[in-house]
């Protein structure tokens, strides 16, 4: 299977005079599955994603995008290529959920073009499967957390780009919503969209995710299949604490370990 994103050799920090957040990272991520980037809080994952995505620029080493570097795509390219559902968004104007989503449709759109009948067919399709239609004339600024991560996912499928990252997707989201994003991302991954999605959380990786990427203080620890990277050994090296993976209805969960607990 081809990859899809390929970072080389990549180092990025804010500041001239602060330690690299990545390192000489390196790895492929293959098309079309759901790859899940693991690892605790401060490990470099949101600022991988905003790399890939262009927003930020690396000090050192390339990413490049189905064969292409990145600095070669235009904006308007590289929207149709990749979208993006950040973790948090601040929304300045008092868009409905219907108008926000359809700012997913921007990329191809031109310059002070209105959506057309497709466009919004696209945005509404977009709502249904995510069981938003309901809130379509509902301000954005009057719903839930939760409420808000789903409509930015559903502006997300209306992009109909090919690859589609995810900064803790689950972050604001209960039970039922959960399982519908779960849903919709395997439908996505079925249907030929490269899906890579950050998360502290080793559940979530193991009920979504065909390979793990795992992360820690701005270094790939390991990446490769799910099964064969979410080991006990890995796990622990990757958060600094002692856990367990072991299977349980035949599929791997991971554990703190006891021992650990006990202050001896």
């Amino acid at each position: 299977m081809s990859a899809v994103i390929t970072l080389s050799h990549l180092r990025f920090g804010y500041t001239a005079d602060r330690p690299d957040v990545l390192g000489d990272l390196s790895m492929a991520i293959p098309g079309g599955t759901i790859t899940a980037i693991l690892g605790p809080n401060g490990a470099g994952k949101t600022t991988l994603l905003h790399l890939i995505l262009g927003l930020l620029t690396p000090l050192g080493g390339e990413v490049q995008i189905a064969g292409r570097a990145l600095p070669t795509y235009g904006r308007r390219e590289l929207s149709r290529q990749i979208a993006l559902v950040p973790q948090a968004e601040h929304i300045p104007f008092d868009f409905s959920v219907l108008e926000y989503v359809l700012l997913g449709r921007s990329p191809y759109l031109g310059m002070l073009e209105m959506p057309g009948e497709a466009d919004y067919r696209v945005a509404q399709t977009a709502l249904e499967t995510l069981g938003l239609s309901a809130l379509a004339a509902r301000p954005v600024t009057e719903l839930s957390g939760g409420e808000r991560q789903m409509a930015a996912l559903a502006r997300a499928l209306a992009q109909e780009a090919h690859i589609l990252l995810l900064d803790e997707p689950t972050s604001h989201l209960d039970l039922s919503n959960k399982g519908r994003l779960l849903q919709t991302l395997r439908l996505l991954a079925g249907r030929g969209v490269t899906i890579v999605f950050t998360t502290h959380d080793p559940e979530m990786a193991v009920l979504a995710a065909h390979y793990l990427v795992l992360m820690r203080r701005g270094q790939v620890i390991d990446s490769g299949p799910l099964e064969a990277v979410l080991t006990t050994d890995r796990l622990s090296a990757t958060y600094g604490a002692a856990v367990r993976v072991e299977r349980i209805a035949d599929r791997p969960v991971v554990l703190l370990d006891p021992s650990s607990l006990d202050g001896s």
